[in-house]
């Protein structure tokens, strides 16, 4: 049985990947880049270095391609991805999902590369 893609960016992440890089590699081959490429194009996000979560700008990396590809509306699709993401988590904001500071943890690292993943997945599934 082969991987699923939100295995494989859990392991990924798991073995030292950015939450950046985990999603994106994982789906790297949908949008035509190699492992190598996406781990070095994820990068810049990583971390909330954006501020927003770097696994939901992964994902959003990935729905951008195809929306390119499929002549479809990019801005939609990245809004619905926030929303989804916003649903399960409260925010895609990277330090408000980390806590500290005296502020909850919301979610972990692990845990927000896997539900953008999932959400990835389920999206690219509807287009």
């Amino acid at each position: 049985m082969m991987e699923s893609r939100v295995e494989a960016a859990k392991q990924r992440h798991a073995s030292g990947y950015h939450c950046s890089q985990a999603v994106y590699c994982a789906f790297c081959d949908l949008v035509g880049v190699t492992e190598e490429q996406a781990k070095r194009e994820a990068a810049p996000y990583a971390g909330g270095a954006k501020i927003k979560c770097g696994a939901v700008m992964a994902a959003e990396l990935v729905l951008s391609a195809k929306a390119k590809e499929q002549g479809l509306n990019e801005e939609a699709l990245i809004h619905d991805l926030e929303e989804r993401f916003q649903e399960k988590n409260t925010t895609v904001v990277c330090r408000e999902l980390r806590g500290g500071k005296g502020q909850p943890r919301l979610r972990t690292c692990r845990g927000c590369v896997e539900d953008a993943a999932e959400i990835l997945d389920c999206m690219l599934e509807e287009l």
